[in-house]
C-alpha cells in the first residue's frame, strides 16, 4: 500500500463502473475501500439494466403466446393466455434484490472496505464521508468518482411517482395504465413502449426531435418504426414538445410544435412516463476544492479519464461512468473503471469507445456498434474517403426461417477504400447478442475483406452478418 495513506484506491459510487474499478483494483494488488449514499449497484442493478431486462422478459413472453398466427406457422396452439402484473413486478424485484446482494458478497470476498455514506472530495487525495454518525475522513493515493447519474425531468413537467413518473417508477410495474403516454422515443422509451403494448396498454410516443428514435441509424429507426411501433397501432408524434404535464386523473400534456413552442392541442391521458434521457450526478462532490468546473454537469476528464481543472489534470483524481459524458452504458463505465485502475498502475490505457455496442432489448431487438453512416459519411467527409453500406435480411437467414421470426436487417458500413468496419446496425432477433462479433472486429480495426474469410455457423443468425461482409468485400 501507498505509504501514508489509508488506501491506495477510494471509489465514490458502487454502480457496474465503482464495482468493475473494485474488482480489478484489488486483482492488481491495491488496497481499495468503496463509498455509497444509496443501493449498491447503482443504476443498472436497481433502477435500469436489469430490472427492465426482467419486465422485457416477462412481458415478451406474453406478446409471444398471445400471437396465435406466429405459433400456428409452428403447429402450436394456445387457450387464453393470462398474466398476473404483481407477479411479472415480484420477478424484476427478486432479480434485482438477488444481484445486489452478489455483488455487496463479492465485495466482501475481495476485502474491499465498503462506507455507506455520501462521499466527496475534502482536498487532494482526500474523501469525505457524510453518515448517519457524522463525517467521517479517509486518504488515498488515487480517488476514482463514479455518481452515475438521474433521470432529466424538462422544465414543465411535473413528476407526482404515481400518475407521471420517470423509469425509476415505471420499473416497479405498480399499475398498468389504460391509455399511457411516453415522452422520448430513445432506448428507455422504446423499451417500455414495448413493455406496456405487450401487456394490453395503449401508447402515445411523444419526440421533440423531428424523427423518432433519433440516435439510431436513419434505416435502422425506419424500420423499427414500422415494426415496434405502427404495426402495434401506437400513436406517435414527432417535432412535438410536451410543453407541459400536470398530474391527475386524468393526465394533461400540453403538445407544442417543437420549433415555435405553441400549443396545438391537449392530450388527456391515464399516465405519462417522461423518458427524455439522464442528467449526471456531480453536485455536491467537492469538484470546487480542487478547482474542478463541471461542464453541462459532467466532469470535464482527459482521454485517460482524469479529471481536468482547466487544462491541466488534477493529480490523482479520476472519473468514470455517466457523469463524465462519454457514454451512457453500465459496460462502458465497467471498461472505464478498468482501464482507469490499469492506468494507475502505470500500464496507461484508453477506452475505444468506437467499439463499444450498444443495445434496446425490444422485442425485435435494436442494436449497434460504431458510427451511423451519416456520421461515418461526415468522417470522411473530413479525411477524404469515400463510404458505403451493404444490408443483409433476416428473411434470407435459414434460422430466422425455422424460426418463422424473420423481421429483420443488419447493416455495415464500411470505408470503400480499405474495406475497415465502421459500423454495424442490426434489428432482429437476438441482435443484442450479434452485435459483439461486429464489436470485436471494430476494435480490431478489421475489414470487412478479411471478415468476409470468417467461418459461421450453418444455421446461426450470425450468418447474417457472415452475408453482408461477404456483399461488402472486394475480392479479386
Amino acid at each position: 500500500m501507498s505509504q501514508g495513506f489509508d488506501y491506495d484506491l477510494v471509489i465514490i459510487g458502487a454502480g457496474v463502473g465503482g464495482h468493475g474499478a473494485a474488482i480489478h483494483a484489488v486483482n492488481c494488488g491495491l488496497k481499495t475501500a468503496i463509498v455509497e449514499a444509496d443501493l449498491m449497484g447503482g443504476t443498472c442493478v436497481n433502477r435500469g439494466c436489469i430490472p427492465s431486462k426482467a419486465l422485457l422478459a416477462a412481458s415478451g413472453r406474453v406478446r409471444e403466446l398471445r400471437n396465435a398466427h406466429h405459433l400456428q406457422s409452428l403447429g402450436i396452439q394456445v387457450g387464453a393466455v393470462n398474466f398476473d402484473r404483481q407477479t411479472i413486478a415480484n420477478h424484476a424485484e427478486n432479480i434485482v434484490t438477488k444481484l445486489r446482494s452478489d455483488l455487496t458478497n463479492s465485495l466482501k470476498r475481495l476485502k474491499v472496505d465498503t462506507f455507506h455514506g455520501w462521499g466527496k472530495v475534502a482536498a487532494p487525495q482526500k474523501v469525505a464521508i457524510a453518515t448517519e454518525d457524522g463525517e467521517k475522513i479517509i486518504t488515498a493515493k488515487d480517488i476514482i468518482l463514479a455518481p452515475g447519474s438521474v433521470p432529466f425531468v424538462p422544465p414543465g413537467i411535473e413528476i407526482d411517482h404515481q400518475t407521471v413518473f420517470t423509469s425509476d417508477d415505471a420499473l416497479k410495474l405498480s399499475s398498468l395504465p389504460q391509455w399511457i403516454a411516453i415522452v422520448g422515443s430513445g432506448y428507455i422509451g422504446l423499451e417500455f413502449a414495448d413493455i406496456y403494448t405487450a401487456l394490453g396498454c395503449e401508447v402515445t410516443m411523444i419526440e421533440a426531435l423531428d424523427n423518432l428514435m433519433p440516435t439510431f441509424d436513419p434505416d435502422i429507426a425506419k424500420l423499427a418504426e414500422r415494426v415496434l411501433l405502427s404495426s402495434r397501432d401506437v400513436e406517435t408524434f414527432s417535432g412535438k414538445l410536451a410543453l407541459k404535464v400536470t398530474p391527475g386523473s386524468p393526465v394533461l400534456i400540453e403538445l407544442a410544435d417543437a420549433k415555435t413552442k405553441q400549443v396545438e392541442q391537449v392530450l388527456e391521458v391515464d399516465a405519462c412516463l417522461v423518458a427524455t434521457g439522464r442528467i449526471p450526478v456531480s453536485k455536491n462532490m467537492g469538484l470546487e476544492t480542487l478547482g474542478v468546473e463541471t461542464q453541462r454537469g459532467f466532469i470535464p476528464v482527459d482521454n485517460y479519464l482524469g479529471v481536468l481543472s482547466g487544462t491541466q489534470r488534477v493529480p490523482h483524481l479520476w472519473a468514470i461512468g455517466d457523469v463524465t459524458g462519454k457514454m451512457m452504458l453500465a459496460h462502458a463505465a465497467s471498461a472505464q473503471g478498468v482501464a482507469v485502475v490499469e492506468t494507475i498502475c502505470g500500464r496507461d490505457r484508453q477506452v475505444d469507445y468506437l467499439s463499444i455496442p450498444a443495445a434496446a432489448f425490444t422485442h425485435p431487438e435494436i442494436s449497434y456498434v460504431g458510427m451511423t453512416e451519416p456520421a461515418a459519411k461526415e468522417l470522411g467527409k473530413s479525411q477524404g474517403f469515400e463510404v458505403a453500406s451493404v444490408k443483409s435480411y433476416f428473411k434470407g437467414n435459414s434460422k430466422a426461417i425455422a424460426e418463422v421470426d424473420t423481421e429483420g436487417v443488419a447493416k455495415v458500413i464500411y470505408r470503400q477504400d480499405t474495406g475497415e468496419l465502421l459500423g454495424v446496425h442490426i434489428f432482429g432477433l437476438h441482435a443484442s447478442d450479434l452485435i459483439q462479433e461486429a464489436a470485436n472486429a471494430i476494435a480490431l480495426r478489421q475489414s470487412v475483406n478479411t471478415l468476409t474469410f470468417l467461418v459461421h455457423t450453418h444455421p446461426t443468425l450470425s450468418e447474417v452478418l457472415d452475408e453482408a461482409y461477404k456483399r461488402a468485400a472486394t475480392i479479386g
